[in-house]
């Protein structure tokens, strides 16, 4: 199925685009599910993903609908150590997605953590949100605290600003420093900006470190702050937006700019739309106690990529937590 109408093609998004803003894969996934035979349109299987379609089209996955695409939402979970960032393991393993509440639906990681590391992992239903955000061109910064076996000199990490290869793969600018040693072992502060495949352990392995304990504590604005392992807290709508600015605009009720979401009425002699309905998953998060206080953990000051950390203390006074 490739032949399209100059209507369709004119005011159509690409298939890999609406499959992945409805939350079913990234565009590269859903690109695969196409060359599979998996998608369908208007009851014809895709044979390329040069295809574009409208919120009219009868779009299936496996003989499924594919629903409406949804509002794009956005959480933050603290991954514990042992399981795996993927929706299935041939092994058997334990993976971060069936432990997610169900009420969340179908959901997809913005990069990963491996099977060893910790911390703070994001997830969304919005395809194309994930594959912006994985960008080396966006440039957002991923903060970590790590232990590890070994010392190493304040120089050799002062040269890791201006990046190394490591077994011929080239890694850039890295932002480290060490916080404390504590007999055999030092505690650094790790900042990098494209997220390669365990690039933290290759690279101070390289330097002569053996890392032995990994703790995601910042992506980009968002911050594990508070979250307790293995809990998952939605970011508030607002805060998703302020932190995401022209990146990624969404309008008032958190659908992609020009993605041909209406908005809901707009009250007379107001600017305000009509108050959106509560979203599912939202809330204070689970195991927390009224009036209690918050268990401490690393990663609270704000990002060095914005001014407005989302998730740490400094915002405790002013507004909810994301």
């Amino acid at each position: 199925m490739t032949d399209q109408d100059d209507g369709a093609k004119a005011t159509g998004e690409r298939i890999a685009k609406y499959l992945a803003h409805a939350g079913i894969a990234s565009r590269r996934e859903a690109e695969k599910l196409i060359e599979a035979g998996r998608i369908a349109v208007n009851g014809k299987v895709l044979t390329t993903p040069a295809f574009k379609v409208t919120a009219a089209d009868d779009i299936t996955l496996d003989g499924e609908p594919v629903g409406a695409k949804p509002e794009t939402r956005l959480w933050r979970h603290h991954k514990p150590e042992g399981r795996l960032t993927t929706h299935k393991d041939p092994e058997g393993r334990e993976t971060v997605f069936e432990h997610l509440p169900k009420s969340m639906g179908r959901v997809i990681s913005i990069g990963r953590l491996d099977l060893n590391s910790e911390g703070l992992l994001l997830l969304t239903n919005d395809g194309e949100l994930a594959r912006i955000l994985e960008l080396p061109a966006t440039a957002w910064t991923r903060r970590y605290r790590v232990r590890a076996y070994g010392d190493v000199k304040d120089s050799q990490l002062e040269k890791l600003k201006d990046g190394i290869t490591v077994e011929g793969v080239t890694y850039g600018p890295i932002e480290a420093s060490v916080d404390r040693r504590t007999g055999a072992n030092i505690w650094l502060t790790v900042g990098l900006r494209e997220g390669k495949n365990r690039e933290v352990r290759k690279v101070l392995n390289a330097l002569g470190l053996q890392v032995n304990r990994l703790m995601r504590v910042a992506y980009g604005p968002f911050q594990l702050g508070a979250l307790a392992k293995g809990e998952t807290e939605e970011v508030k709508l607002s805060v998703l937006r302020d932190q995401l600015g022209k990146l990624y605009p969404l309008d008032t009720d958190g659908y992609p700019a020009g993605s041909g979401h209406v908005t809901g009425p707009v009250k007379t002699g107001t600017a305000k739309a009509k108050p959106r309905p509560q979203r599912p998953g939202g809330g204070s998060g689970p195991g927390r106690k009224p009036g209690g206080k918050r268990p401490g953990a690393p990663g609270r000051g704000p990002d060095s990529s914005s001014g407005k950390p989302a998730g740490g203390k400094a915002n405790a006074n002013r507004r909810r937590r994301p």
